[in-house]
């Protein structure tokens, strides 16, 4: 089989053996985008002396962003089906919400390269900041792929707007809060 970037980007969805539905996975591509924007916006006030409590902070950030996110999601569930959730119910919003920890890994594998000495504390940091920004506007591709159209110069635009617009986030988040 050919590795070509078209078909790679084009080839038909999978079925899921959780059954995802469009509605789950709306919800994980929200958490996803939420945490990658949180964690990047903890990861930029980061001084280049203190790689180690980088890695801290992009953690702490992602950890309490998931809880912050699993809880609220629930709470607006209830609402929406008018009762309490069952233990399925909840353990579909744990999974939902796992995104959001995920962000931080990147960022930290990252920050731990300068810890190690491979990079400079600075380069480090500015590289993690670039992937942060480049996972948030590829999530186009994803959403292309679950509704099963092929990548288009749209999807490529709606990529860089995207990162455009989540950055534009992320440097009012630092300005207002930090």
């Amino acid at each position: 089989m050919a590795w070509d970037l078209p078909s790679l980007f084009n080839r038909p969805t999978l079925d899921s053996k959780d059954g995802l539905t469009s509605e789950h996975a709306a919800s994980r591509i929200s958490a996803y985008i939420y945490g990658n924007i949180l964690v990047l916006a903890a990861l930029i006030p980061v001084t280049q002396s203190q790689e180690t409590l980088g890695i801290a902070v992009v953690f702490g950030a992602a950890l309490s962003t998931f809880l912050a996110h699993v809880f609220a999601e629930s709470v607006g569930q209830t609402l929406r089906l008018g009762r309490s959730l069952t233990s399925t119910e909840r353990r579909r919003e744990l999974r939902d919400s796992v995104p959001v920890l995920t962000s931080a890994v990147m960022p930290s594998v990252i920050l731990c390269t300068a810890v190690l000495g491979w990079f400079e504390p600075a380069t480090a940091q500015l590289i993690a900041e670039i992937v942060m920004i480049v996972r948030i506007g590829s999530i186009s591709y994803v959403i292309s792929h679950l509704r099963q159209e092929k990548v288009t110069l749209g999807t490529h635009w709606a990529a860089i707007g995207l990162a455009v617009i989540a950055t534009a986030i992320v440097v009012v988040k630092v300005f207002l809060t930090h």
